[in-house]
């Protein structure tokens, strides 16, 4: 399935291109891509094989992601988020996996994990109310995963879970209007006093031990992954992408570049450009290598039976933002480099540049924070943080 996945997905890397503007002018991806990748079966690659899915080594999903980014950046962003879901979805208690997929195995989610609901215990579950800003492709989906604090009876917090809710009960707001990934469509999600059941609820003490109920109907390997490595990287895997797409489009311009500022220069006889050219594609590969060997080191030991160690997840995080900087890093040295007309609208040098800064605005890419655990915890100091 993963191959026929991968074929596919390269084969519409054409028409994602062509409709890059369209997204933008959409505000939201065009209903015939999305429509595309259902049919290719690329969400689906990391949902539980029980459900139809391939429960893929994330490593392919990353891939795939990278190239749809590489064509489209909001259709790449998109992609990523919608497709980690079911990853997700299957840690849930299996009452909520059958509700979700139950009637059909194609069914979408987006979310919104920052805790921005509010949940009061009830007999069996939770009533729950809140406004999330950014779940991109929501307006794809059909259920939603959101963040909320759990109040005690002293009206303080007792816990961080996230709830999964269906269409029924909630509403999108249309408020997305931006700079960058202006298709990815990422409004806002509003939740009024509803009733949500608790096995449609999951702690992020679970999350964080690796010890989830859907664990015990879905075996494959990839459902014992910590969520800081398989999330986050979903957020970075497209922003490479994005760098990829930038590079590519730099080379073809700069091969057919007049420098007229510079007599009739060739700009690819440049050697300056052709250093910035080589430094990018190092980064850029730098990025993606690290992406990849952490994900496989974490599976080794998970086939191996044994504990994935707090000091690993902690490079799996410091690796992630690290690679989100190496890739803008590499699209900003291509920017520079482009000549004037990089910056015309409409173009996919600049449509790449504003792409990625806006989606290194993600919380999963707080580089700061994710290198003071990781520094924390190489000095002995202990480390208290459920996104690693």
């Amino acid at each position: 399935m993963t191959e026929q996945v991968t074929a596919a997905v390269r084969e519409l890397l054409p028409a994602l291109r062509d409709r890059a503007q369209e997204a933008e002018d959409l505000r939201r991806i065009p209903t015939e891509s999305i429509k595309a990748l259902q049919e290719n079966g690329f969400f689906k690659l990391l949902q539980p094989t029980r459900y139809g899915g391939a429960a893929a080594n994330p490593v392919v999903f990353y891939e795939a992601v990278t190239q749809l980014a590489s064509a489209c950046g909001s259709t790449g962003w998109v992609a990523s988020v919608l497709g980690v879901h079911p990853w997700h979805i299957g840690l849930f208690d299996d009452r909520a996996q059958q509700e979700v997929w139950g009637e059909s195995e194609d069914t979408l989610a987006s979310s919104s994990y920052a805790p921005a609901g509010r949940a009061t215990p009830v007999d069996g579950g939770f009533r729950f109310s809140g406004r999330w800003s950014f779940s991109s492709g929501c307006d794809h989906s059909t259920w939603v995963l959101l963040g909320g604090l759990v109040i005690g009876p002293e009206g303080k917090p007792v816990d961080f879970r996230t709830f999964l809710l269906p269409i029924a009960d909630y509403s999108i707001v249309d408020v997305w209007d931006t700079v960058g990934l202006r298709g990815t469509g990422s409004n806002d999600i509003l939740v009024e006093d509803v009733f949500v059941p608790e096995h449609r609820t999951l702690s992020f003490s679970h999350t964080a031990t690796c010890v989830c109920p859907g664990q015990e109907v879905n075996p494959e390997p990839i459902f014992r992954l910590p969520y800081g490595t398989v999330h986050p990287f979903a957020i970075t895997a497209p922003i490479i992408g994005m760098a990829r797409g930038a590079y590519e489009a730099h080379v073809g311009h700069t091969r057919a570049r007049i420098r007229a500022a510079y007599l009739g220069e060739k700009a690819a006889e440049d050697g300056f450009a052709q250093v910035r050219i080589a430094e990018a594609a190092g980064e850029i590969d730098a990025a993606w290598l690290q992406l990849r060997s952490t994900v496989d080191e974490e599976l080794a030991l998970i086939a191996a039976n044994e504990r994935i160690p707090v000091t690993l997840r902690l490079r799996a995080r410091r690796d992630q933002v690290m690679g989100t900087g190496r890739a803008i890093a590499a699209i900003d040295r291509l920017f520079e480099s482009a000549g004037g007309k990089a910056i015309n609208n409409g173009l996919p040098i600049p449509r790449f540049w504003r792409d990625a800064h806006a989606a290194r605005a993600h919380a999963a890419n707080d580089l700061e924070r994710a290198l003071v655990m990781f520094g924390k915890h190489e000095l002995g100091i202990p480390v208290r943080d459920g996104m690693f």
